[in-house]
């Protein structure tokens, strides 16, 4: 799928549809599952039923939508659906001060549509408050905040239209109505995101400064990113729960199964893809944060991926080590954008921030399930050969070859680029400096290769 369908909302269904007429299951299962992100949870005894004669069409038709339920699981995205009571709704305040705290605003609102507000669907509101960064006395619930779809708000023109709204000093149009309980009357810049995919929308985040600032793009769009994501994992839930039913009813008719079947592939691809496309937009938002003047992340994924391809490693694993290089800095996400643009002596409590980044970025990881097999490769990057580095002081090749290889490459880019300390070094200059500290801080085969890719 291309990047400028995947913005606008393009689906793989689409395809799907033109398929399911002559039902060739080659081509539905060739569709794109997401690449490295799900292609290791088809199973062999999937793939082997594919293009083979079954007599039964209803019942292989049912096994391939158990296979497909089981390639998506909660395991593989946010759990953010079937909630009942207000205790289940916590994960959206949380959810609500980790973009706050990532992205140095001042507050955020998370709406979903009453539909998807089980458990604080009484109310008049067509979009409920489900959760907050701000501490609001008492229950937060309790104040009915929302709004509905006909009150030319910017937050109910921002679902209507399935786009972006941004707002400077909203508070003087009449479509910003402040409440009180979340702090608005402090608002100076308002955005409003969707939270939709191709399907539907199902709900709006809202993100909020009280300086006089917009927020700046790659910030902005992680935010989107995050937002559509949101709907997918709903909507996919949605599905899987209606694709179950199919398969326990015994008079579910061939072509409901199949039309579910094609409909569930596109959706499983289409959230492979959004998730891609989340993991480029936090490298770009780490970047920004990190006051980089070039794409630091992305080119040290771009060579992390030559280097792999130096070493003959297969796809499966250069596909791994270069997400882990785009997110090897993501722990700087989570810190004040004040430690980046400090000009004079760091304190020990910043430095010990900025110290700690990688494991701060490791427990970020960890919270977004799909991308748990990079982990071990940003864990373990700023390990040295000699085994005087951190976090465990690994040596040698007891350090994942991943983290060996991200290391390198990140040392490589961060030399050969432009800082606002420092000029950038000649690459010839930057790979001298590495042979000669090949076997204390780097693998020398790693050298090895990087040398024979800049020459």
């Amino acid at each position: 799928m291309s990047k400028e369908k995947l913005q606008s909302g393009a689906s793989l269904f689409n395809r799907s549809m033109d398929l399911i007429e002559g039902d060739p299951l080659e081509e539905i299962f060739a569709l794109n599952l997401g690449d490295f992100l799900s292609e290791h949870l088809i199973s062999d005894d999937l793939a082997q039923k594919i293009g083979k004669n079954v007599k039964d069409k209803s019942v292989s038709l049912k096994n391939q939508l158990k296979e497909l339920i089981s390639i998506y699981s909660l395991d593989n995205t946010l759990c953010v659906l079937g909630f009942s009571s207000k205790e289940d709704y916590v994960i959206y305040n949380s959810i609500a001060k980790t973009i706050v705290q990532m992205l140095d605003l001042d507050a955020c609102h998370i709406y979903l549509t009453k539909e998807n507000a089980k458990g604080l669907d009484k109310t008049d509101n067509d979009l409920v408050l489900v959760g907050s960064s701000i501490e609001v006395k008492g229950d937060i619930y309790s104040h009915n905040i929302g709004y509905t779809l006909n009150d030319k708000s910017f937050i109910s023109e921002a679902f209507l239209k399935k786009e972006t709204i941004e707002a400077k000093n909203p508070k003087f149009s009449h479509r910003f109505n402040p409440v009180e309980a979340l702090n608005e009357s402090k608002v100076k810049v308002l955005t409003a995101i969707p939270m939709h995919n191709n399907a539907q929308v199902v709900g709006v985040i809202v993100i909020e400064s009280y300086v006089d600032r917009f927020f700046q793009d790659e910030y902005l769009r992680l935010v989107e990113s995050t937002a559509t994501l949101f709907a997918t994992s709903m909507f996919l839930q949605k599905m899987t729960e209606e694709a179950s039913a199919l398969v326990v009813n015994p008079d579910a008719i061939i072509g409901d199964l199949q039309h579910m079947r094609a409909e569930l592939t596109a959706l499983i691809g289409d959230l492979g893809d959004y998730q891609q496309l989340f993991v480029q937009r936090l490298a770009a938002a780490v970047d920004a944060k990190g006051q980089y003047k070039v794409s630091h992340s992305q080119n040290t994924a771009n060579l992390a991926r030559l280097i792999c391809k130096q070493l003959g490693l297969n796809e499966k694993t250069i596909d791994l080590i270069y997400y882990a290089g785009l997110l090897q800095n993501i722990g700087k996400i989570t810190l004040p954008e004040s430690i980046f643009t400090h000009n004079g002596t760091l304190s020990k409590e910043e430095w010990a921030k900025l110290q700690n980044h990688p494991n701060v970025g490791i427990n970020l990881l960890m919270s977004i399930n799909f991308l748990s097999e990079v982990i071990p490769y940003i864990h373990y990057h700023k390990e040295r050969w000699d085994g005087r580095g951190e976090p465990e002081g690994l040596s040698g090749n007891s350090i994942p070859l991943g983290s060996r290889i991200i290391a390198v490459a990140d040392a490589f880019s961060a030399m050969t680029a432009d800082r606002a300390y420092r000029k950038a070094m000649l690459k010839n200059q930057a790979i001298e400096v590495m042979r000669k500290e090949a076997e204390s801080k780097w693998d020398p085969i790693v050298i090895d290769a990087l040398a024979s890719i800049i020459n």
